[in-house]
């Protein structure tokens, strides 16, 4: 039997449904997930071992048009995985129409020269006409090695996927060990679970100016005590993450709490502290210092 093995770089548009659809593809939680924007900020591997191949999904940040140097390095994370990758899994939102977005995606991938699939996802949520009126839509568009409609959220599709992706990569060993499911280390998987406790309860500007970052972690008898710093922009949002009488930051590490003592089998005691650090993210350094790849040109 061949065996291969190879990288699959995710890309798309916020909200697309990326780290959905890498989490259902692994079959465990490996990349957060919300209905915010730019949830992933860094490129996150997820590696799924079968007796055959290997496949390396690499979940990207959403592509957008930036409006600070955050933004710059969120995009150039996602254009880097497409460049390093074997093939190119561009996932679509098939509930949204096609506009500026897609259309700046498209620019980029028409000089890759690589195997391009397009996922339509979502596809539990429209009637069959419609679907296959977008499939035709999206077949004008560009050439597209393959076309897979799926549902991530269902896990519609998603063994055909696989099948279609193995075509694309190239013969080899396996490239990590059988038993890795990511190449990101603990510390940053906890700071991403506090991070998504975050995202689901607050709106507007709070999500998109949040960092989190492990500062301690120590052992007192069984248990784990974490202290987690959280980063904001501005005082205004320090206040609104604290919340009334202390109750936002209360649900978040309760929350954040709960899955991590899970993930880890064991007791588990948060500490969570917000700190104001004015516009980081328009500082590479600060930007770097958080946790977020900078990646080289």
């Amino acid at each position: 039997m061949t065996h291969k093995s190879g990288f699959i770089a995710i890309i798309g548009r916020p909200n697309a449904g990326k780290s959905t659809l890498l989490n259902a593809l692994l079959g465990t939680k490996v990349a957060i997930s919300s209905n915010k924007p730019n949830t992933t900020r860094n490129n996150i591997a997820g590696i799924l071992t079968e007796p055959d191949t290997q496949f390396v999904f690499l979940d990207t940040p959403g592509i957008h048009k930036p409006q600070q140097q955050l933004g710059r390095v969120l995009n150039k994370n996602a254009y880097n995985a497409m460049d390093d990758a074997d093939a190119v899994a561009w996932i679509v939102d098939v509930t949204q129409n096609f506009g500026p977005g897609d259309e700046f995606v498209l620019d980029r991938i028409r000089n890759l020269h690589k195997p391009v699939i397009l996922l339509v996802n979502k596809v539990d949520l429209v009637p069959k006409e419609k679907l296959l009126r977008k499939l035709l839509d999206w077949q004008e568009k560009f050439e597209f090695s393959d076309i897979v409609p799926v549902s991530a959220k269902d896990g519609e599709n998603l063994e055909e996927l696989k099948e279609v992706f193995r075509k694309y990569l190239p013969e080899g060993p396996s490239l990590y060990p059988e038993e890795m499911i990511s190449d990101h280390d603990l510390a940053f998987q906890l700071c991403e679970i506090v991070r998504e406790k975050i995202l689901w309860r607050t709106h507007e500007e709070i999500p998109h100016s949040v960092a989190v970052v492990l500062e301690k972690s120590e052992e007192r008898g069984r248990k784990l005590i974490l202290s987690f710093v959280i980063i904001v922009d501005r005082n205004s949002q320090k206040g609104i993450l604290i919340g009334k009488g202390g109750d936002m930051i209360r649900s978040i590490r309760l929350a954040a709490q709960t899955e991590i003592k899970n993930r880890l089998n064991r007791p588990v005691d948060l500490e969570l502290y917000v700190r104001v650090e004015p516009n980081w993210r328009n500082k590479e350094a600060k930007i770097k210092e958080f946790g977020i790849d900078l990646q080289n040109e």
